[in-house]
């Protein structure tokens, strides 16, 4: 007799917490886990097609348990909403003499009683959830279908919903790819703010700046990614940028007007996409005048919009020196960007940027 866990859901996108939760689950209860995506979810509007979080579920697969599996039948379904009843019916009818559980969300547990045909599904399927300590759970639910509680604290603070808004990026590297090719959840709004041939080079400055925080073991470096990802949301906005700097920057109304961007994607990524951390915004606003005291998100991500390896010139020098140690890459690739502007007569004399040359290169 073998033993499955039927794990259900949107997956819109799947993360990390999920994969944490499989994983967990199917050690504890021996048991081969089985993903069955929803189409039409009864309490949810997915945000991307059922093929996109299908092409993503198969591309996280092989970061699951082994053994783990994927059930397309509610995806083919023709129903308007998918009961999870008719998933266990089929499941059951395949696997007629195997245990079978069924993983449902904590803040599920308390309306189970609302689900179609809930005795029955609980005969024919073990109910499993993981409590959490800011859900109370109604234990008269949990005895009335013989609910088991696996008790997993550990899943992560990462949910498909913070994926989506760019609140969270714990995904497989893989389903981090599909996003930005497929333009979905953040890609797609980003791209409503610049061009595609910006945008192309958004993403690999996201890329290399996780790439040089990883490497030179950085705390949180999806914090960079985001950073890089937005850095340039305000370059090509077609907006009376000097009005805007009147009403939201006059501090730096003097700046060259070229850098009047970097203050305006970090408004966006406050205001638009909803980014509370000060040292993403700041490295945003840092990223084309360099500033005094820099941050390593802010000295990276400065690099990373430099030296990203489609710009047109040769940095794999810079790209390594950053590789070994961001601190002086970034030194290496101020100090580089300052010859390339002078000899191509362009003023670089600001505050800002002032500042910047001084405390790290003119000392």
């Amino acid at each position: 007799m073998a033993n499955y866990i039927l794990f259900g859901g949107t997956f819109d996108p799947i993360h990390n917490g999920h994969i944490r939760m499989a994983t967990y689950a199917s050690m504890k209860l021996n048991a081969d886990v089985v993903f069955v995506p929803a189409r039409s979810p009864r309490w949810k509007n997915p945000t991307s097609s059922s093929n996109e979080r299908l092409k993503m579920l198969k591309a996280a697969l092989k970061y699951c348990p082994s053994g783990s599996s994927i059930l397309d039948y509610e995806l083919k379904s023709k129903d308007d909403i998918n009961y999870s009843i008719d998933t266990v019916r089929y499941f059951k009818n395949m696997h007629p003499n195997d245990k079978i559980y069924f993983l449902i969300g904590a803040d599920q547990v308390n309306r189970f009683a609302e689900w179609k045909n809930a005795e029955e599904l609980s005969k024919l399927a073990t109910i499993i959830f993981s409590s959490r300590p800011n859900i109370d759970l109604d234990q008269d639910i949990i005895n009335l279908y013989n609910m088991v509680d696996i008790k997993f604290y550990e899943s992560g603070e990462v949910s498909s919903t913070k994926v989506r808004q760019l609140k969270s990026l714990d995904i497989p590297h893989e389903v981090c790819e599909i996003i930005e090719n497929d333009r979905l959840y953040y890609i797609n709004k980003l791209s409503k703010y610049i061009t595609n041939e910006r945008l192309e080079h958004s993403i690999q400055v996201a890329h290399l700046a996780y790439a040089i925080a990883v490497k030179n073991k950085l705390d949180n470096p999806h914090k960079y990614y985001i950073a890089g990802l937005l850095h340039d949301a305000g370059k090509t906005m077609q907006i009376d940028q000097v009005k805007f700097m009147e009403d939201n920057f006059p501090m730096y109304i003097d700046l060259p007007k070229f850098s009047y961007h970097q203050f305006l994607g970090a408004f966006l990524a406050e205001h638009e996409f909803g980014i509370e951390d000060e040292e993403i915004l700041t490295a945003i606003r840092n990223h084309c005048t360099g500033n005094k005291n820099m941050s390593p998100i802010s000295m990276v991500v400065y690099a990373s919009d430099k030296i990203e390896p489609t710009r047109g010139f040769d940095s794999r020098f810079l790209i390594d020196s950053c590789m070994k140690d961001y601190k002086q890459g970034f030194i290496d690739t101020l100090i580089d960007n300052k010859k390339y502007l002078l000899a191509h007569n362009k003023d670089i004399t600001n505050e800002l940027t002032d500042a910047c040359f001084e405390m790290y290169i003119n000392k």
